[in-house]
C-alpha cells in the first residue's frame, strides 16, 4: 500500500491540474461566447452568396470564366485552418488526419497556406507538401486580414496556372459539443446540380462575375475561420471540462485510499499499544 506522504502528493498534485483545467474551462467558455456569435451572425449571408454562385455557374458568360473552368489537375493547394494551441481535445488532430487523407487521395505535388501554427507544424514535416504562408488564428479581430491574403495568394496562384485545384480544410461548427471537419472544394467552383437557370447577366458581365466570385470566395474563407475558431473553443472547454471532472474522481479516490491508509495505521498502532500492554502485565 502507498505510504500516506505518497498519496499526500499525489492528491496536491491532481488537485493543482484540477485548479488549472477548471481555469482553462472558464477561459474557453468565455471565448465561446464571443467568437460562437461571431460565426453563427454570418452564416445566412454565406448561405446566400454561396446560392449567388451556384446560379451564377449556370451563366453561359461564368463558364467561360476561369474561376469555373475545370482542368486536369497536376498541381493542388489547400488552405487548412487548425488551431495555435493544444489543449482542445482531439480538435487539432481531426484537423489534420483529414489534411493527411487529403494528401493520399489527391497524390499530386500539393502546396498549402496554413491557418494556425498547429497546421503549420504538421505540413513542416509531411512530405509532397510545400508550405507556402502561414498565419497565426488566435489574435483578436484576425480573420478578416487572415482571410484576404491567403484568400488573394490562392487566387493568384490558380489564375496563373500553378495550381490547377483549390481545397479547404476546417472544422465546422455544428454545436458546442459536436464539429465536423469538412473538406470543401474552393476552385474551381462546382456548379450544383439543382442550381437553377439564370438569364444572360447585363453588359460588363465578365467583371461581374469576377468580381461576385472573389466576394463569395472571401466570404466562404473568412466564415470557415469564424467556425474554426468557434469550434476550436467549443472543444476546448469540452475538453477542460471532461479533464476537470476526472481530476476530481480522482482526488476523491486517492482521498478514500488516504483515508484507509491513515485508519489502517491507526489500527495497526493500537494493535501494537495493545500487544505492548498484554506483554507488561504477564
Amino acid at each position: 500500500m502507498p505510504s500516506l506522504q505518497n498519496i499526500k502528493r499525489r492528491i496536491r498534485s491532481v488537485r493543482g491540474i484540477h485548479q488549472i483545467t477548471k481555469a482553462q474551462q472558464l477561459v474557453a467558455a468565455s471565448k465561446l461566447r464571443r467568437v460562437q456569435q461571431a460565426a453563427v451572425a454570418p452564416q445566412g449571408y454565406t448561405a446566400a452568396a454561396r446560392e449567388l454562385l451556384a446560379r451564377l455557374s449556370s451563366d453561359p458568360v461564368a463558364r467561360r470564366n476561369p474561376f469555373f473552368v475545370a482542368r486536369p489537375v497536376s498541381n493542388a493547394l489547400v488552405i487548412v485552418v487548425a488551431g495555435d494551441r493544444g489543449m482542445a481535445g482531439a480538435y487539432n488532430s481531426n484537423v489534420i488526419r483529414a489534411l493527411g487523407r487529403h494528401l493520399g487521395e489527391l497524390k499530386v505535388p500539393m502546396r498549402a497556406i496554413c491557418v494556425g501554427k498547429r497546421a503549420s507544424m504538421f505540413v513542416a514535416h509531411a512530405k509532397n507538401v510545400d508550405e507556402l504562408a502561414s498565419y497565426d488564428i488566435s489574435g483578436k479581430g484576425l480573420d478578416v486580414t487572415v482571410a484576404q491574403p491567403a484568400l488573394q495568394e490562392a487566387l493568384d496562384l490558380y489564375l496563373a496556372g500553378e495550381v490547377d485545384v483549390v481545397h479547404m480544410i476546417y472544422t465546422e461548427f455544428v454545436s458546442t459539443v459536436k464539429q465536423q471537419v469538412q473538406v470543401r472544394q474552393l476552385l474551381p467552383v462546382v456548379a450544383p446540380e439543382e442550381a437553377s437557370q439564370v438569364s444572360e447577366t447585363e453588359p460588363e458581365a465578365e467583371e461581374l462575375v469576377d468580381f461576385a466570385t472573389r466576394r463569395v470566395l472571401e466570404a466562404d474563407l473568412l466564415q470557415a475561420i469564424l467556425e474554426a475558431r468557434a469550434s476550436e473553443e467549443a472543444a476546448r472547454m469540452v475538453a477542460m471540462m471532461n479533464a476537470t471532472d476526472n481530476a476530481g474522481e480522482l482526488m476523491e479516490d486517492l482521498t478514500l485510499a488516504f483515508n484507509n491508509a491513515r485508519q489502517a495505521n491507526i489500527t495497526q498502532e493500537l494493535a501494537e499499544i495493545s500487544g505492548g500492554a498484554e506483554a507488561i502485565t504477564q
